[in-house]
């Protein structure tokens, strides 16, 4: 299982992977973070779509294009209801989870992730990284032996966390 979570460093929107997930809000509005990032690197038609399926619950996660992007997909799992709310551990773990589970629905070999709730959402990296990890261990010995998972950090504090993390559990 350590090889099916793969830990990289670098920018999410650049990464070549099925579908990337995007820690979204539930309005679907992508005006700050990852999602904005994505937003400028995939186009417009990412957040108009995501809109137009909202509102999305605490964890559900939905689909959209990927626009310009590598990817095949966006999932967007919510990790807050409005836009630049700060989030917790336990929605931490129900969007990572709908994000999987969406990732499986859409029959895809691999999925990205950036640290979820460490940006906006003001989550400690460490916190967020352990959490992610274990929602997924679980979820790669359920259901999961397909699909790999990409853990994407976008500066060293994460990066070291995510390894710590997965150290610890996987």
């Amino acid at each position: 299982m350590k090889d099916k979570i793969e830990i990289i460093k670098g920018d999410i929107t650049e990464v070549k992977a099925d579908a990337i997930v995007n820690p979204a809000n539930s309005y679907g509005k992508m005006g700050g973070g990852v999602a904005l990032a994505i937003k400028n690197r995939g186009g417009k038609e990412i957040e108009k779509e995501a809109m137009s399926k909202a509102p999305i619950d605490i964890g559900d996660a939905i689909s959209t294009t990927a626009g310009k992007l590598k990817a095949r997909y966006v999932i967007h799992a919510p990790t807050m209801k409005k836009p630049s709310q700060p989030t917790d551990i336990e929605t931490i773990k129900k969007a990572t989870s709908a994000a999987l589970e969406e990732a499986l629905r859409l029959k895809v070999s691999s999925v990205a992730f950036p640290g979820m709730g460490t940006g906006v959402g003001g989550l400690p990296k460490e916190k967020a990284a352990k959490s992610m990890i274990e929602v997924m261990k679980k979820f790669l010995e359920r259901k999961g032996k397909k699909i790999k998972i990409i853990l994407v950090a976008y500066d060293d504090e994460l990066y070291n966390a995510f390894k710590k993390a997965k150290a610890e559990l996987v």
